[in-house]
């Protein structure tokens, strides 16, 4: 599976990005899958749920299903948390997985910048970041894209990848 990420600091556009991204990728055809990086304890579960409470009684993974869904909690229990490797393992076969965060692995990336987030650049000292997406005009050593122009986005990721 081909990966392509999108980082950058906080209110720099990410999200925004990776969910325009997907949808012009799957309205090309491909398939799509993302992983998102959190610094928070993220907890997708609502307490007084019957999964909830099976992993506040101890479980270490569970399985929801249903005919629409199949979502997958699994408490780490003092354990590190997983590489994006073995992250990207447990995903069923796409096209394209699109990875938001993880600023410290190695694999390419995109960067989101918006002035008025008033954050630095991460690309100058960051050789994995292969283009920065941008709403203002900058002069750098890389290809800077209009951050609202998906479709150029999408193209240059697909270019970078042979799709």
């Amino acid at each position: 599976m081909k990966l392509y990420g999108v980082t950058g600091w906080k209110n720099a556009g990410k999200t925004g990005l990776m969910e325009r991204l997907v949808e012009e990728i799957t309205a090309r055809g491909l398939s799509v899958s993302t992983i998102k990086h959190s610094h928070h304890g993220a907890d997708v579960d609502q307490p007084g749920r019957d999964t909830y409470r099976h992993r506040q009684a101890g479980a270490r993974e569970v399985i929801l299903a249903s005919s629409a869904r199949i979502a997958i909690m699994q408490e780490l229990r003092d354990q590190p948390e997983p590489a994006l490797a073995d992250l990207v393992a447990r995903l069923s076969p796409v096209d394209l997985v699109l990875v938001e965060g993880y600023k410290r692995e190695a694999h390419p990336k995109i960067e989101a910048f918006r002035q008025e987030a008033g954050h630095d650049l991460i690309a100058p000292k960051d050789a994995t970041i292969h283009a920065v997406a941008s709403d203002v005009p900058l002069d750098l050593d890389r290809p800077v894209l209009d951050l609202n122009d998906t479709a150029a986005i999408a193209d240059f990721i697909f270019r970078e990848l042979g799709l």
